[in-house]
């Protein structure tokens, strides 16, 4: 079989499935190189493919510290995966390709449209250009704010820092270098405003959506002459970063909170609002969370951020769709309907299918690790919830897991960056069906 008849017989979502594993492998083979390590010692395996996978999946949960495992080299790596995994391989491809041949298949097109989480097929060339020159313009403002704070404390190493934390905050990747200096995260920065202000626009940035970028601009920041989709992006997101913001503070405020001022603590709980949306990055120890504390982190980083952004999760869309359809049923009304539009039955169908299998993946993979280790099931759940999501906070419990649920953590990131749902109609999607339907008959439910 030729390139092009496979091709034609391949989803976009096995080939982005596909593109996704092919960086991972590329990156596992770099990692367990000597090069790639400060000691110029190989690298084991298991924790070359769990680096290379949390840094592709822009998860950020680590079982060797970054900092002081990796070389230079390896820290190049790192950071390149994060760049790829977080703009998208295939939208990086497609883009060389444009910019080789000038043009563009239909078949390239539409593959491009499901990797970026574009709604339609028309200038998908002009958003990828958007994609990117916006990817550099955000990414490099974010650099040059922590380099102001940097450079004085560490000189030069201290604009990689600065490149390489803003590539990861905007990337919602949550892989950092400051476990050298005795830092665990930026907690070290838990009451600098510019370091965790910078860091918060750069998630949320990261977080909302190339397509929501896009809107925006088109629509000059109006709200009313938004997209559907937009509107309820941008809505949602603003109710859980507040929503989580207020809870939060009220939480944690004499628990993982206590000893800091009222300043500290205030911007420390907005860190944590904003963090669990699949960003990973920390100012408080996690492990010090209250138990409403760390329910509240599990919901938010379960929700996770927007389609078509870096981040990771069941997304927003997804989880107020379902949240909407649960009360459509509620009330007995047929149509699922927000901002004065009905949303399509089979998107209402799919959303409901994702909460569902997020929900299940969690839960066995919660069951299995708990028999295998000898956590607790709040710091398993937590860490569970975390690579599902692709987030990265923990409990300080991913290096001393053993080999097994290490490899359990690598299938959930891998699948939480593609989708839970997109994972399984990756692996079981035919592009044959035949025209088939079956009796309808009614059972009880409820």
């Amino acid at each position: 079989m030729n390139f092009q008849k496979w091709k034609a017989k391949t989803s976009n979502t096995r080939l982005i499935a596909l593109s996704f594993a092919l960086v991972i492998f590329v990156g596992t083979i770099l990692l367990c190189l000597p090069v790639s390590s400060a000691a110029g010692t190989w690298t084991a395996p298991v924790d070359a493919l769990f680096t290379a996978t949390t840094s592709t999946c822009v998860t950020g949960l680590i079982v060797v510290d970054t900092s002081a495992h990796w070389s230079l080299f390896g820290q190049i790596v790192i950071l390149i995966l994060i760049q790829v995994g977080g703009i998208g391989f295939m939208t990086l491809i497609t883009l060389f390709s444009f910019f080789v041949r000038h043009r563009m298949s239909l078949y390239e097109r539409r593959l491009i449209l499901q990797s970026a989480g574009a709604l339609h097929m028309s200038g998908v060339a002009a958003i990828f250009r958007q994609i990117v020159l916006g990817t550099f313009l955000i990414e490099g403002i974010g650099a040059a704010l922590l380099a102001v704070r940097f450079y004085p404390l560490y000189g030069r190493v201290g604009i990689w820092y600065a490149v390489f934390h803003s590539i990861s905050a905007f990337c919602n990747a949550g892989i950092d270098l400051l476990g050298v200096h005795g830092s665990s995260s930026f907690s070290a920065y838990v009451g600098d405003p510019l370091v965790s202000g910078t860091l918060i626009f750069l998630i949320i940035m990261g977080g909302l959506g190339f397509l929501v970028w896009n809107d925006l601009l088109r629509a000059r920041f109006r709200f009313r002459k938004l997209e559907l989709h937009s509107k309820l992006v941008l809505t949602i997101t603003a109710i859980l970063i507040v929503g989580g913001w207020g809870v939060l503070a009220l939480t944690e405020w004499n628990a993982s909170l206590s000893g800091l001022s009222v300043p500290q603590k205030l911007l420390a709980s907005l860190f944590q609002s904003v963090t669990t949306r699949t960003a990973g990055f920390t100012t408080v120890d996690q492990s010090t969370l209250s138990d409403s504390g760390a329910i509240v982190s599990m919901v938010l980083m379960f929700i996770g951020g927007s389609p078509g952004s870096t981040a990771g999760g069941a997304k927003t869309t997804t989880v107020a769709v379902f949240f909407l359809c649960c009360l459509r049923l509620a009330r007995n009304r047929e149509s699922v309907v927000v901002f004065k539009r009905r949303i399509d039955d089979r998107i209402v169908r799919q959303a409901g299918a994702v909460v569902c299998v997020y929900t299940g993946m969690i839960l066995l993979a919660t069951a299995i690790i708990c028999a295998l280790e000898p956590a607790g099931i709040r710091e398993v759940l937590y860490e569970v919830v975390s690579a599902m999501a692709t987030v990265g906070l923990t409990m300080n419990l991913t290096s001393t897991l053993s080999a097994v649920s290490k490899l359990i953590l690598i299938f959930l990131m891998y699948a939480g960056r593609l989708g839970g749902l997109s994972l399984f109609l990756a692996l079981a999607e035919s592009t044959e069906h035949a025209p088939l339907e079956r009796p309808t008959e009614k059972i009880l439910i409820g």
